[in-house]
């Protein structure tokens, strides 16, 4: 029975060199012979003869002319009220004008005063304390009134 040789000290085996030549020759060769992209040049078919036509929406614009375009829609659409009552101004008589813009200011403060007058009714007329006792009671019935005045706080309580 014979051994395989036994390569010396410092020098790598053959068979393990060869091997290693004939793998980085095939990878070589992938390389060279294999392309990783490819760029199809031919026209696209077209797909019937039916023309194009628009989509709904915004027509195809740039986002600054999107942008701009949604700025003077809204300050147009804010115009229009401004240009109205300057139209309406013009056309009618002062006095009907000062009747037409000061009618809801006026019924609006005849509304608060009427709801400050019920407020003001619902709080005179409290309702009566009826207290009964029974026994030997001392009743106090004073009221306290307390006053704060100036920027140091100085309170007076009277009876």
């Amino acid at each position: 029975m014979q051994l395989p040789e036994q390569p010396v000290a410092g020098q790598p085996d053959t068979t393990i060199r060869r091997n290693a030549d004939q793998l980085m020759a095939a990878i070589n060769k992938i390389q060279v012979e294999t392309p990783t992209s490819y760029r199809d040049n031919t026209p696209l078919p077209a797909v019937g003869l039916t023309p194009p036509v628009q989509q709904p929406g915004p027509p195809p614009m740039s986002q600054w002319a999107i942008d701009a375009s949604g700025v003077l829609k809204a300050v147009s659409v804010a115009s229009l009220p401004i240009g109205g009552a300057l139209w309406i101004v013009g056309q009618i008589e002062p006095w009907a004008l000062g009747i037409i813009l000061g009618s809801p200011a006026v019924a609006a403060l005849a509304v608060a005063r009427l709801v400050a007058k019920v407020k003001d009714a619902n709080q005179a007329a409290p309702q009566p304390v009826v207290q009964h006792f029974h026994g030997t009671v001392h009743h106090d019935e004073r009221t306290v009134t307390s006053t704060t005045r100036g920027v140091i706080a100085k309170t007076q309580n009277r009876h």
